[in-house]
This record gives C-alpha cells, sequence and structure tokens, in this order.
C-alpha cells in the first residue's frame, strides 16, 4: 500500500489559498486517499475511484 508520501497530494482550487481548513486529494494507482489539510500526518480515507467518482458528481449536483 502506498503511504502519504508515495503520493502526489492536491486541494481543489476552489479551497482557495488562505487557511488550512479543506481536504486533500490523491490518486493512488488502486483508490483515491483523502486526508485533512490540519493534519496531513493522520490516516487518509481510501475510497475506490468508482465511489468517488459518485461522490464528486452527487457534490456537483447539490452546489447547483
Amino acid at each position: 500500500m502506498n503511504t502519504s508520501t508515495d503520493v502526489r497530494w492536491f486541494k481543489s482550487s476552489y479551497s482557495g489559498s488562505e487557511g488550512d481548513n479543506c481536504v486533500e486529494v490523491a490518486m493512488a494507482p488502486s483508490a483515491v486517499r483523502v486526508r485533512d489539510s490540519k493534519d496531513v500526518g493522520q490516516a487518509a480515507l481510501s475510497v475506490s475511484s468508482a465511489a468517488w467518482a459518485r461522490f464528486v458528481r452527487h457534490t456537483a449536483r447539490r452546489s447547483r
């Protein structure tokens, strides 16, 4: 399994550049990983690519 240092983490441009109240996402070979930007040393949530895609679609629909 990849560790937090083995993958490239990013945050949405919608998060803004100030503060650290956001999540970061990394695309790993077998899953999408999500972590709290305030405490990057804690464990990341790992979900399948399909589950992440459903989450993003659902969130995008609800934010309109």
